[in-house]
């Protein structure tokens, strides 16, 4: 299967060569017969019957950009001067930063937003503690917790290696809800260290954003913070993926004509993600009888061996059948597919052998359960976590908005009832007229979604408070 040219994998190549007639068209040959994807050329400069120029590419891998220049070369009069890795420069230096909100141009500012007068202001939280919401950055910021277990496809690979990742979910927060967020990337591991260390720095944050903390520690990581703080903790690797999976699925049933307490679904990924997939489908009305989660060792059954105690608690309501086996055997008469697990876990003839109208949401990135070209002859609906194929399912689509209501409403907790309403409003942005196979979940840069998902988290925090 021929692989695609991806965003991730883009240089920019200053070359300079001979300033005459037809060398560019060499150069934008030997690019495309190399397999390479040419977003723009420019003109650095010209002198000397030489002329300079970047040319921006996209490539497999950086195998494939390496071996791009490799053919560049080969061309007469060529010289290349510098190659730029895109992705590498845009991290270069970090990807946010504090600015100010009010800035202290003379004495008199000073004397505002500092000493004397930010006494007053001191004094006035501590008279109304509640206060400190509306005279601090608390009401508009969060704190993205990781230890950095279990990052993106990555694995364990550490705190440090977690930053540029919790920056760039720092940047969406601010970019897409407004939501100031700060990446706290902690040196240990262990779970009482961990909530130890957020509730002595809880004073400061609106909320917690929980983020790639390996299951199945993250569980009691989360529901230990929720119990012993009076601000919203939310793990957004297991929340906000089911959010925007149950979305999609909302959707992708109106186009099969199929109910949600009636299908057979097949969940691929029985760690954070999976399970709370899992558990947010039973709370939306699906039948946990004909759910099966399957993980390394096969599916999840009642009294089988190796389960930690949160996918024991699901194996005793789930797959009734009691099927045995990996998802090879789930899969059999599946509606559904739902994959968080890992790179090609799924076939061809797996699809084949699913229901009529199947639905695959294979969703590891960067490679897939199944790769839509594999799965799409079979599959009426597919979708991935890719920005590279119709129907992404992102949690990108969740968290901005979700917690942009938390902080409104000034919530003191997440429940079902929120990531309910979540899912529908995300659902019903697509109107009836809209949605089709390729169409069933907004893009991220939607300029509803957020505004939407907001309003429906207030909607039911205010509720509860009538």
């Amino acid at each position: 299967m021929k692989p695609r040219q991806a965003p991730t994998f883009s240089a920019t190549i200053r070359i300079e060569y001979p300033n005459v007639v037809g060398m560019l068209g060499k150069i934008t040959s030997a690019v495309g017969e190399a397999g390479g994807d040419i977003g723009s050329v420019y003109i650095v400069s010209i002198n000397n019957n030489l002329i300079t120029r970047d040319i921006n590419l996209s490539a497999y891998d950086i195998d494939h950009i390496h071996q791009i220049i490799k053919e560049l070369k080969k061309i007469p009069g060529i010289n290349i001067k510098h190659v730029t890795d895109r992705t590498f420069a845009v991290h270069s230096g970090g990807k946010i930063e504090i600015s100010l909100r009010y800035p202290a141009e003379n004495s008199d500012d000073l004397a505002i937003v500092y000493t004397p007068g930010v006494a007053r202001v001191a004094m006035d939280i501590y008279e109304h503690p509640k206060h400190v919401f509306n005279y601090t950055m608390k009401g508009n910021t969060i704190a993205i917790v990781t230890d950095g277990t279990a990052v993106l496809g990555l694995g364990d690979v550490g705190p440090a290696a977690a930053l540029p990742i919790m920056e760039g979910k720092a940047m969406l927060f601010k970019q897409f809800a407004g939501v100031n967020a700060f990446p706290i990337c902690l040196g240990t591991k262990k779970p009482d260290e961990i909530v130890k260390i957020v509730k002595e720095i809880s004073p400061t944050f609106g909320g917690i954003n929980l983020e790639d903390i390996a299951a199945p520690r993250c569980f009691e990581i989360e529901e230990r913070l929720s119990e012993e703080l009076d601000i919203p903790v939310f793990h957004d690797d297991q929340h906000g993926t089911a959010i925007v999976v149950l979305a999609a699925l909302y959707n992708a049933l109106r186009i099969v004509k199929k109910e949600l307490g009636r299908i057979k679904i097949v969940v691929s990924g029985a760690g954070a993600a999976g399970i709370a997939c899992t558990k947010l489908l039973i709370a939306a009305g699906a039948d946990p009888e004909r759910i099966i989660l399957c993980d390394r060792g096969g599916s999840l059954y009642k009294g089988r061996e190796g389960m930690n105690r949160y996918q024991s608690q699901l194996a005793a309501i789930t797959n009734s059948e009691g099927i045995k086996g990996s998802v090879h055997d789930a899969i059999l008469k599946a509606d559904v597919f739902i994959g968080v697990s890992g790179p090609n876990v799924l076939t061809r003839k797996d699809v084949i052998n699913m229901a009529k109208d199947p639905i695959v949401f294979a969703l590891a990135n960067p490679t897939p359960e199944i790769m839509p070209e594999e799965a799409l002859p079979y599959a009426k609906i597919m979708a991935t976590g890719r920005s590279d194929y119709p129907n992404q399912i992102n949690n990108v689509l969740c968290f901005p908005g979700f917690f942009r209501g938390l902080l409104d409403s000034q919530a003191r907790c997440v429940n079902d009832e929120m990531k309910l309403a979540a899912a529908r409003a995300i659902a019903d942005l697509i109107k009836p007229t809209e949605l089709n196979e390729e169409y069933i979940i907004p893009s991220p840069f939607d300029s509803r979604i957020h505004q939407a998902l907001a309003q429906a988290v207030q909607d039911v925090v205010r509720k509860r408070k009538q």
